[in-house]
């Protein structure tokens, strides 16, 4: 399988690790102790970085760092949207629609090289 499309699915698992990690506490443990609601994050980020890790090692073989962190950045509001509307039940707001579009326009230029090669 090509290194890129491995690259983008290890990110996208990871990264909804990481949002869970991150943003899940406030509907799950709103009612614990923040240090609580820190352990358990951490316990389940160490499976985001278990991910990550090695989805940067290999994406950057086929990609230069700001295609990586561009790439990654597409993926946390396409994992993020969903995780807000369908998960902490909020509704689906026009800002994140902006927001995609302008993550978008940094995707085409910063991968505008290697579309010229396609």
């Amino acid at each position: 399988m090509n290194k890129f499309i491995i690259t983008t699915l290890m990110l996208v698992c990871s990264n909804l690790f990481m949002t869970f990690a991150w943003y899940g506490h406030l509907k799950n443990y709103s009612h614990k102790p923040w240090i609580i609601a820190a352990l358990i994050s951490w316990g389940v980020a160490l499976f985001e970085y278990l991910l990550q890790v090695p989805a940067n090692r290999i994406g950057h073989q086929v990609m230069n760092l700001g295609q990586l962190k561009i790439l990654q950045e597409l993926i946390t509001l396409s994992v993020f949207v969903p995780f807000c509307v369908f998960y902490m039940k909020e509704g689906l707001k026009k800002d994140y629609l902006l927001a995609a579009l302008c993550i978008l326009a940094a995707a085409f230029f910063m991968f505008r090289g290697l579309l010229a090669k396609v």
